[in-house]
């Protein structure tokens, strides 16, 4: 998106203007006199045309236009378009060129909006700022990258870029630590920047005249200061190491102040890093289930998440072949699987694979990048050493979330165990935890009977049977809203979202009647066995312990009175 040479306010030492960059073209948006010494030690002569466009005429943000003007046609020899927003702030720009600086007319080209006629250019914005500005002060809606971009320029008002912001806007806006009538203070300014946040805009902060005040003050909002480029050469390297810097800030921001900040947010980052680095269409993280032989995307940017077979697609061939995988006519690649452009219409046209390892040398997943940028495709040096940081992290950060789940799984059942079941109730069970809230759940909390009976006379094998066989009769009945857990020996627990006391009843009748029914075979032996259960109500004003106590009891009740039975009262 837009990259910044500054953004702060009047006084400070960068001051507020931008560029971005549209095939041969260099776009900037307002050129103050530090702007312009930083422009002068690039790299022009790879810009075939400069477009600027102005907001407005305050020299903090066009000082340093007439010096451009000056150096592009005596030194650099580059055609340079100057675009003002409306007619009165043409004749300024006019008269500031010829009277003030010198300009001779036809080193430069003046126009307004409504003469620009590029893909880029959406509309002018008019908005107020200070009062001799009164009609000569503008914002900007521009289209970069696909992407929806509105710029305040300076403003004391927010009212006309509402209607401009939805879901994927990046939203580039002014904000002061001062109160003043001519810009946005901070404190008056956060509720709207919470309302544009959620409605999902990328938010990003300039024009700042204290930017630790207001970035402190903003700290638990998704907000961020307008990325900058350091007034160094940094050459065609400039663009990609702002965007590493952004997305690595913005992970850094996330990681540290979510609430519940989990791996899948890693992943995310990570795939979006990779798809900048190397400026691919699209990028995506596939993790490899060994047991399941499976490959699933865990995260992914432009396309569903899927899961296919391990011996199938170019991410299975690089798993199976451990070694980096490059097609760049995938439709003649006979491991190329078509199917999903088929079924959605996309074309892919070059496609990379970097499996990714453990710290053991394990191959556990892989990072594939699709549709690079260019017509020659990827390149197997130049791109896998792009992305060889990024590969990196993502394996290390799977191999993290491997070592996670399998602590919280027990391995005879592959059920979740008591670890799995604090920890979800830390994550997706913790708005039921509120006394507040108006959500139900229920548990309850069942023990096979006489399971010592069935290790004593068929051995440990066949017990460890009867426990898998419960652990998958459990886990089948399960909906969408409900999870069961191994407690501990042959006892269960299943928590149930969005259900009340009756509901748990009829669940564990069910189950009942389904083991019960049932003829388990258990290391050569046909076993029937049958479940007593004990029923709750999830009561948030007690603790969790507290709640898994009352079930406990009932389930003690259940034991004491036959067995093979729910209970749920007192």
């Amino acid at each position: 998106m837009l990259t910044f040479f500054g953004r702060g306010s009047a006084f400070s030492d960068q001051q507020n203007s931008s560029y971005f960059e549209d095939n041969n073209d260099l776009i900037l948006i307002d050129c103050p006199m530090d702007s312009f010494d930083i422009l002068k030690k690039w790299d022009l002569t790879k810009y075939k045309h400069i477009y600027l466009l102005i907001t407005h005429t305050h020299g903090d943000h066009v000082g340093g236009v007439g010096m451009l003007v000056d150096w592009l046609y005596f030194m650099v020899h580059i055609p340079i378009t100057i675009i003002a927003p409306c007619e009165e702030v043409r004749a300024d720009i006019k008269y500031m060129l010829k009277n003030l600086e010198g300009c001779n007319d036809f080193w430069y080209e003046l126009i307004t909006v409504d003469e620009l006629n590029k893909p880029w250019f959406n509309r002018a914005i008019p908005t107020t700022h200070s009062p001799e500005l009164k009609g000569k002060c503008f914002g900007y809606n521009l289209i970069i990258e696909d992407k929806n971009v509105v710029y305040t320029g300076d403003t004391n008002t927010t009212a006309p870029f509402d209607k401009f912001i939805k879901e994927g806007t990046y939203l580039y806006i002014e904000v002061s630590a001062h109160h003043s009538n001519v810009h946005l203070y901070y404190e008056d300014l956060r509720p709207k920047l919470e309302e544009y946040v959620s409605r999902g805009a990328k938010v990003y902060l300039m024009h700042m005249d204290d930017e630790k005040k207001v970035l402190d003050s903003f700290y638990d909002i998704d907000v961020r200061p307008a990325p900058l480029v350091k007034d160094v050469i940094l050459g065609d390297n400039s663009m990609v190491l702002n965007g590493v810097l952004e997305i690595t800030d913005r992970l850094y921001k996330d990681m540290c102040m979510n609430d519940s900040p989990d791996h899948q947010m890693l992943f995310s980052y990570l795939t979006e890093l990779a798809e900048m680095i190397v400026e691919a269409d699209r990028a995506s993280f596939w993790k490899w289930d060994k047991r399941k032989g499976q490959l699933w995307t865990m995260s992914a940017t432009g396309i569903d998440k899927i899961s296919i077979p391990d011996n199938t697609g170019l991410v299975g061939k690089a798993l199976r072949t451990q070694k980096t995988v490059i097609t760049n006519n995938p439709y003649s690649d006979p491991d190329f699987n078509s199917a999903i452009d088929k079924k959605t219409g996309y074309k892919t046209k070059s496609v990379l694979v970097l499996p990714v390892a453990d710290i053991n040398g394990n191959f556990i997943g892989a990072l594939q990048l699709i549709n690079k940028n260019s017509d020659s495709g990827f390149d197997a040096i130049s791109d896998t050493r792009k992305l060889s940081l990024a590969a990196l992290m993502c394996g290390i950060a799977l191999e993290s979330e491997t070592f996670l789940e399998d602590s919280h799984h027990d391995k005879l059942t592959t059920l979740k165990n008591r670890m799995g079941f604090y920890y979800d109730f830390s994550r997706k069970y913790k708005d039921y935890l509120i006394p507040e809230s108006q959500k139900q759940m229920s548990l309850f909390i069942c023990d096979i009977d006489k399971f010592k009976r069935v290790n004593d006379t068929y051995g440990h094998n066949a017990g460890d049977d009867v426990l898998a066989f419960t652990a998958h009769l459990l886990e089948s009945c399960c909906s969408e809203t409900a999870s069961v857990y191994r407690w501990g020996g042959e006892e269960f627990v299943m928590v149930m979202r969005d259900t009340d006391l009756e509901g748990s009843i009829e669940k564990a009748e069910e189950i009942r009647v389904k083991l019960m029914n049932s003829e388990i075979e258990a290391d050569g032996n046909k076993i029937k066995c049958t479940l007593s259960f004990g029923c709750a109500l999830f009561d948030p004003s007690k603790s969790i312990e507290d709640n898994i106590s009352i079930a406990d009891e009932r389930l003690y009740v259940a034991k004491e009175s036959g067995r093979n039975r729910v209970c749920w009262g007192e």
